[in-house]
């Protein structure tokens, strides 16, 4: 999968990430729906980062997987301000 950021810059998941990062963006990219708070999404950023895959530890975030899940972050901000309420 090709991701591009806001900023511009694309990144091919299948060379650009390892397998534990693409797993960890997969989970981030729900939570980039699901989450109700940008401290939520941060929460799950943070979860996810620790447990790693199917709990095999702590991933270290890389310079590309970071700027990906950055990008996640302000997406979710973007949502968040642009939601109204019923």
């Amino acid at each position: 999968m090709i991701i591009e950021t806001r900023n511009g810059k694309s990144f091919d998941t299948a060379t650009d990430l390892s397998a534990h990062e693409r797993h960890i963006l997969q989970k981030l990219m729900i939570w980039e729906d699901m989450a109700s708070s940008i401290d939520e999404f941060r929460e799950q950023r943070k979860l996810a980062l620790q447990k790693g895959w199917n709990d095999s530890g702590p991933i270290q975030e890389g310079e590309k997987i970071k700027l990906i899940i950055d990008d996640l972050e302000e997406k979710v901000i973007h949502r968040l301000m642009n939601t109204t309420e019923p």
